[in-house]
């Protein structure tokens, strides 16, 4: 498997994206999830892309369909990880390769879900995955020169074991997880070699790591 996207945890509107774009970046198309409660903002790549991503609908996030995927928790202020992190298939079977179940929110189309992370402790991201997923086929050209997501490290305070969604995304999906003081995401870029960082905190627990 390899990586889709990323979700961050945004505040109504995703006024986030203005430090993204302040950065250099250039926003892609946004998008609503009806039935779930979300909308999102979004930063293209050639392998993958950054979602900021908020309530839009308290009910409809917390209804029957949508709670089991603990998004309200995750979304609000709180202790929750405010990540998620969505793998597709990079070659062979599209079998999820994690303890995973079935959501199908309204807004796939019909036969589709998304694989969700069993037992997953809020301290780490959500972990999901879209067997019918592929990579981007129109991304921006940003004026940072960004052009594919080549790291993903996750700094989570508070985990004594990993889950097996986890350790499923660290031995085959290429993500590292450390233990850290506070929730935070650092993504590279182009192999990253050249020392420099893009540090968008407070504003963002993320940091970008550049070519």
């Amino acid at each position: 498997m390899e990586l889709d996207h990323v979700f961050l945890r945004a505040r109504a509107g995703g006024p986030e994206a203005q430090a993204l774009r302040g950065a250099g970046l250039a926003e892609g198309s946004p998008n609503t999830h009806p039935g779930q409660g979300t909308a999102n903002r979004r930063f293209f790549f050639g392998n993958a892309y950054i979602e900021l991503l908020w309530i839009e609908d308290e009910a409809e996030v917390d209804s029957d369909l949508t709670r089991p995927t603990q998004l309200g928790e995750r979304l609000r202020a709180g202790t929750a990880s405010p990540f998620g992190i969505c793998f597709r298939p990079s070659s062979g079977p599209a079998t999820v390769p994690f303890p995973a179940w079935d959501y199908r929110p309204a807004y796939l189309p019909a036969g589709m879900a998304i694989q969700v992370g069993r037992d997953v402790p809020l301290a780490e991201p959500m972990w999901f995955y879209l067997a019918q997923a592929r990579a981007p086929q129109a991304f921006a050209e940003h004026a940072a020169g960004l052009r594919e997501i080549t790291s993903v490290k996750v700094m989570v305070p508070g985990v004594s074991a990993w889950s097996a969604a986890a350790r499923a995304a660290m031995e085959e999906g290429g993500i590292v997880l450390v233990e850290g003081e506070a929730h935070c995401l650092e993504i590279g870029f182009d192999g990253a070699a050249s020392g420099r960082i893009h540090d968008f905190r407070p504003v963002l627990p993320l940091i970008f790591k550049l070519p």
